[in-house]
């Protein structure tokens, strides 16, 4: 009888010719070092270009809204042109014109006190309010929807309802006359027309900011609170060696975007003011003043791009003085 051959365990792999290629091992994933190809051979394949593809949409929104407009608006500051006429290169006509307009120095004269007057308010209210709101109470939920129900508001609705308050014939001179006091002109005197339209702008901007104060302040450690008190601390103390110190960088933050947005306030101004801009327009802001001067179908598209440019430089050198206060008492 023949003996049966049998393969021996330990018999070497067939040798691999130099034109044929070894099929992978039996069981091998997609994913196996084994296979040589998988999902991340795929990923490493499509990497540079796949992010862009992603992004796309919204680098063109951005570049359509945002970088458009923005590179625009620089190119006709040096233009003369017109809602309706194409400009030609002028220089720096429309900023020489600038240093000679009135009006322009009104409105910078009404949007630097805009910026002082709104700025310490929105830094340092929403904080107190944040303290008070942040305490787990029964109905602390109903009264932080009310703090921040302004917030979601449409400013137009806002402006109408103070400016019917405000009126000589409105709610609060009533209960002025009704108790003796009489009407006051908040409509139409230039400096509590300005006064009322700051603290529109207060009012609506107290909820968004407690929101950002209420994240910080949930990052305090209470130890400090603690050992602050063990010390014989009150509360006015702790508010300022605990709470300041620990949200100081939050303040900062706060600053620098309500100081940009009251350079830029236009809705309140606008709907308590008038078209106008108040008595005489005395009462106007630097972005009221483009609106009046680029549009219509006469709007100097050119000059109004040169104020647009002015109030893009001094709100991002508002924004850099911020961070450079911070940065000097980090020092």
């Amino acid at each position: 009888m023949k003996t049966p051959l049998v393969k021996s365990a330990t018999a070497s792999p067939p040798m691999r010719d130099s034109g044929t290629a070894v099929p992978a091992a039996r069981g091998a994933r997609p994913g196996d070092r084994r296979s040589g190809r998988g999902p991340g051979h795929r990923i490493r394949r499509h990497l540079p270009s796949s992010p862009w593809l992603f992004a796309a949409p919204g680098l063109l929104v951005v570049g359509t809204f945002s970088l458009f407009p923005f590179f625009s608006t620089l190119v006709n500051a040096f233009t003369d042109r017109r809602t309706l006429m194409p400009g030609k290169f002028v220089g720096l006509a429309n900023f020489q014109e600038l240093i000679h307009d009135e009006m322009f120095w009104i409105g910078l004269r009404n949007s630097t006190l805009y910026v002082f007057g709104v700025v310490p308010a929105l830094v340092l209210l929403p904080l107190l309010l944040a303290m008070l709101v942040q305490r787990n109470i029964p109905g602390i939920t109903f009264f932080r929807s009310a703090f921040y129900t302004p917030v979601v508001a449409s400013i137009v609705v806002v402006g109408l309802i103070w400016v019917w308050m405000l009126d000589d014939r409105g709610l609060i001179n009533a209960v002025l006359e009704a108790v003796g006091i009489g009407r006051v002109g908040f409509l139409s005197d230039q400096w509590l027309l300005l006064l009322s339209a700051m603290t529109v702008t207060v009012w609506k901007g107290l909820g968004y900011y407690m929101i950002i104060y209420l994240a910080a302040l949930a990052n305090v450690p209470r130890e400090l609170h603690e050992a602050a008190s063990v010390d014989g601390a009150g509360a006015v103390r702790r508010f300022f060696t605990v709470t300041v110190p620990a949200v100081r960088s939050t303040m900062v933050l706060v600053g620098a975007l309500a100081s940009v947005a009251a350079f830029k306030a236009f809705s309140e101004v606008y709907l308590m003011a008038g078209p106008s801009g108040g008595p005489a327009g005395e009462d106007t802001t630097l972005v009221m003043l483009v609106q009046r001067v680029g549009t219509g179908l006469t709007g100097r598209v050119g000059y109004a791009s040169a104020i647009s440019v002015v109030i893009f430089v001094v709100t991002v050198a508002l924004m850099l003085l911020v961070l450079r206060a911070d940065r000097k008492e980090d020092a």
